[in-house]
């Protein structure tokens, strides 16, 4: 028996996308607080502490998980979408920085669960559990939150995670794959991940690909992005490394004088 609510949805946009979600009467699906664009006729929504997915879950539960939300920097609260109207309604959502929303259905994921980044999660069909996983490799600690607390999804419902910039699915057959720390968004839970040195001491110093490298190793599905918030951050910042690209050319270095 289906334990999720089932429920159809759109990606809207291109390189900003959201996700719209159409709901029978008296489905749900849980959101990010603050994650909702628009909603229309017959819809409601409850902030609770927890992911519904135990209704019959006591206090300490619910506590407990509120908890373990907030070591992944996510709110203590998640908001619960329901369509208390008589036909379907639509809810969207959009993610806190530019990028792609990837749609994953649980139910053909491999154990129904799936391990995302701490920040990754968007919203889910009512029956979706979240958790956290803690990395006990000792590369990923050594570099603090880059892959040491990720987020476990399980259910066999629909699914949706935010990523920065372009997103490429690799099917990874009985191998090894190295990717720079913070552009993992999403692997299969039986994939063996890790956070390794990136090489001798001189590529580490002086590469421009940092000291770190993930490595996934396997049979599985990954998602990876091509632009996560640090990057982001870093080419936006003002005094970052492309703070005079915008001012390239004769004109430009006269006006930076």
């Amino acid at each position: 028996m289906k334990r999720s609510h089932e429920i159809d949805y759109k990606i809207l946009g291109e390189s900003i996308q959201i996700v719209e979600v159409e709901l029978d009467p008296t489905e749900t699906v849980i959101a990010e607080a603050g994650a909702m664009l628009y909603m229309e006729q017959g819809m409601e929504f409850e902030t609770k502490m927890g992911d519904g997915s135990e209704p019959n879950q006591g206090l300490f539960g619910k506590l407990l998980q509120a908890g373990s939300r907030m070591l992944t920097g996510e709110s203590l609260f998640m908001t619960h979408f329901t369509n208390r109207g008589s036909r379907r309604a639509k809810v969207a959502f959009s993610a806190p920085y530019p990028g792609t929303v990837i749609p994953l259905d649980l139910s053909t994921c491999r154990g129904q669960e799936i391990i995302v980044q701490k920040d990754g999660f968007l919203c889910a069909a009512l029956g979706t559990k979240m958790t956290i996983t803690f990395n006990r490799k000792i590369g990923a600690g050594l570099i603090g939150g880059e892959g040491f607390i990720l987020q476990k999804l399980q259910g066999d419902g629909m699914a949706f995670v935010h990523a920065g910039g372009t997103v490429i699915e690799k099917q990874l057959n009985n191998e090894t794959l190295r990717i720079d720390t913070g552009c993992v968004v999403a692997f299969e839970s039986h994939l063996d991940f890790d956070v390794q040195s990136a090489g001798g001491m001189r590529s580490m110093l002086f590469g421009g690909e940092g000291l770190f490298l993930a490595t996934l190793s396997g049979t599985g599905k990954v998602w990876l992005q091509s632009m996560p918030i640090r990057k982001l951050v870093q080419a936006l910042a003002p005094y970052g490394a492309n703070s005079r690209k915008e001012g390239g050319g004769l004109l430009g270095e006269f006006l930076e004088r």
